[in-house]
């Protein structure tokens, strides 16, 4: 399983973070201080890193410098959104920048396009009976092929990668469709209600009122 470590002095941050990542599958420690997560790299092996600037004990970019040799790839996620402070996190080595307050959706987005830079991508997803190849393009559950569509498809990686996160309807048509979204649309709705006989999730994917739809695990 992909270990990320997670280096931020707000706990509820660390916390957002951790449900979500954890959620999407991945296995997370989280520290809200700078010389403890240098002790953590050096006592245990990380796939990722997030790290906030403004630490206690060391800040991120002292941080960085520790972390770059161990080619560990890091995301610098902080409420420092200066172009130089983006400049020289990336010079220092950062893989990429997260400014706060971020969309969850776009953070689990960001970890898998770095992750998959440095090849540690997981390519199956897997929730109860339900799992999907993303290599192949194959979705089964219960070990039988369900036939799906591309945008069928498209929708349940994003639930599968957002579990238990209640997701926009303007998100969900914008990744899915690469389009605008119009309120008067019922094409995200069908698509939905598909998934959801397909797969036998009606009680799983449930709607958000005056939100959008949630996969409820």
């Amino acid at each position: 399983m992909i270990r990320i470590l997670i280096v931020d002095d707000e706990k509820p941050i660390c916390d957002l973070i951790d449900l979500n990542l954890s959620s999407a599958g991945y296995e997370c420690i989280a520290v809200q201080n700078g010389l403890e997560a240098i002790e953590l790299v050096e006592q245990e092996a990380f796939d990722l890193v997030l790290l906030d600037i403004m630490l206690p004990g060391a800040d991120g970019y002292d941080v960085m410098d520790y972390i770059r040799p161990t080619g560990i790839p890091v995301i610098f996620i902080t409420a420092k959104h200066e172009v130089k402070n983006r400049v020289k996190g990336l010079k220092l080595g950062a893989d990429d920048y997260l400014v706060k307050p971020f969309d969850v959706v776009e953070l689990v987005a960001r970890v898998e396009a770095v992750l998959r830079r440095y090849n540690k991508a997981d390519q199956r997803l897997v929730v109860g009976d339900v799992v999907v190849d993303l290599d192949a393009h194959r979705v089964k559950k219960a070990g039988r092929l369900v036939d799906l569509t591309n945008k069928e498809f498209g929708l349940l990686v994003l639930f599968m990668k957002n579990q238990n996160v209640a997701l926009f309807r303007e998100t969900l048509y914008e990744k899915v469709w690469e389009g605008e979204y119009f309120a008067d649309s019922r094409t995200l709705d069908l698509h939905v209600q598909r998934l959801r006989r397909k797969l036998g999730w009606e009680h799983n994917l449930v709607a958000v009122y005056k939100v959008g739809y949630r996969l409820e695990v």
